[in-house]
């Protein structure tokens, strides 16, 4: 397991304005916003591809990192990610993503780099295998890390993750296969009250 040094964030991609916005000594908003209470954030999980998995964790970190209360519920092929048989290996596709480019195509022509890629591209056998590999070099690049140590680093910044029941049941899976960092098993009821007075976001 990857040791996690005390205290470690990983930078925050959306600049220092954003967290000037937050008291984060008394985890409130700042005067005259619409909420003057504790914060707690809930994030749904719901997808297994690679480029679906990194927004969650990301978004769980910087909150985690302002002091924020973060649960993180694994439902569907979300629970992927959080499966140890499955979340080093997930993947990329370019097939029914329309918004698909590649920033080193400018290195070619300027220009390049904003181009869609064609849909038929994402059939060509060992296409998604390429997209894959493309992905996690492009997320090496920047240092953030593979998505098992992000779930060790989620866990020692004290964030709380949740299997969905219905979806552990559907994908016979047993609590062995779950990454530790896993709290436990809940059913969409157990959420229902986990989930009251938190801003929640679906993924």
């Amino acid at each position: 397991m990857r040791t996690v040094p005390e205290g470690f964030i990983l930078p925050s991609f959306g600049g220092a304005s954003a967290a000037a916005s937050v008291d984060v000594a008394t985890q409130t908003m700042p005067s005259g916003g619409g909420y003057s209470g504790p914060r707690k954030l809930v994030l749904i999980c719901s997808k297994g591809n690679l480029d679906m998995a990194y927004p969650g964790l990301i978004l769980g970190n910087a909150a985690a990192g302002e002091g924020i209360e973060v649960h993180m519920f694994f439902t569907f092929w979300g629970l992927d990610i959080v499966n140890k048989k499955t979340n080093g290996k997930l993947q990329f596709t370019m097939v029914g993503n329309t918004a698909m480019h590649m920033a080193d195509l400018g290195n070619l022509h300027p220009g390049l780099e904003h181009w869609s890629m064609p849909q038929w591209m994402g059939r060509i056998p060992g296409m998604t295998k390429i997209a894959t590999n493309m992905m996690h070099k492009q997320i090496a690049d920047l240092g953030v890390p593979t998505v098992p140590e992000f779930l060790d680093l989620l866990d020692a910044a004290g964030v709380k993750m949740w299997a969905c029941r219905m979806s552990f049941d559907m994908m016979k899976m047993i609590e062995a296969d779950l990454h530790p960092a896993v709290q436990g098993v809940i059913s969409a009821t157990d959420f229902m009250e986990l989930s009251e007075g938190a801003q929640t976001l679906f993924i």
